[in-house]
């Protein structure tokens, strides 16, 4: 047991959890924002159907929260690292690496709350758990930072391209879904217009041809 605790599996595994977690909780991140601002589809609306996302949104944030209960389990028993277990949710205090630890922490802490609320969302009400489930955007960005501060492999100089590249699909995942959310929020009478156009030139043309 000793030489599990002290010998670089822990590291390893607590690397390659932390980047699994990042791209499910990008990829959760980005259903949920389709899933809150989509219409079925043929509604003129989201291209993913509401069903669809809202599943897949519930599924990957199942493995989502278990990636991270051994993300944070391997942090706190790697002895190369100097992690405490309350330091997982304390966003302060810690003597290994401050800030990103810090940030950490923060993620787990939001991440938390937004899933006790999820379950509880029939007695907070709607509103109430929408008011929460916004913050899931600090998370992800809280576990971004996370990811770029203390992830060695994407430090300048000793970047690795199996680290950068997921790293980079996963920030554009979640802002290609805000800007398809932000798209789709657009006033229906814009759309409506060009048809009117089109509606009133060809009454004009029929009537010209009456005459």
């Amino acid at each position: 047991m000793g030489a599990l605790l002290e010998g670089p599996l822990l590291w390893y595994l607590n690397r390659g959890t932390g980047l699994t977690l990042l791209v499910l909780l990008s990829l959760t991140t980005a259903l949920g924002v389709l899933a809150m601002g989509g219409r079925p589809a043929g509604d003129g609306g989201a291209r993913v159907p509401r069903f669809v996302s809202q599943s897949l949104h519930r599924n990957i944030a199942v493995v989502s929260v278990l990636a991270l209960v051994v993300h944070v389990v391997t942090a706190v028993l790697d002895t190369y690292v100097d992690i405490r277990w309350w330091q997982a949710v304390v966003p302060w205090g810690s003597a290994y690496a401050p800030m990103w630890t810090g940030l950490g922490a923060l993620a787990l802490d939001v991440v938390v709350v937004v899933v006790l609320t999820s379950l509880l969302r029939h007695r907070i009400g709607r509103r109430g758990w929408r008011a929460v489930h916004v913050t899931a955007w600090v998370g992800w960005a809280t576990g971004l930072a996370h990811a770029i501060g203390m992830g060695t492999d994407l430090q300048p100089g000793s970047w690795t391209w199996w680290a950068l590249a997921p790293t980079a699909a996963a920030a554009i995942v979640v802002l290609g879904a805000l800007l398809a959310r932000l798209q789709g929020r657009r006033p229906h009478h814009e759309a409506a217009v060009p048809l009117l156009a089109r509606t009133t030139d060809t009454d004009t043309r029929s009537l010209e041809v009456l005459r």
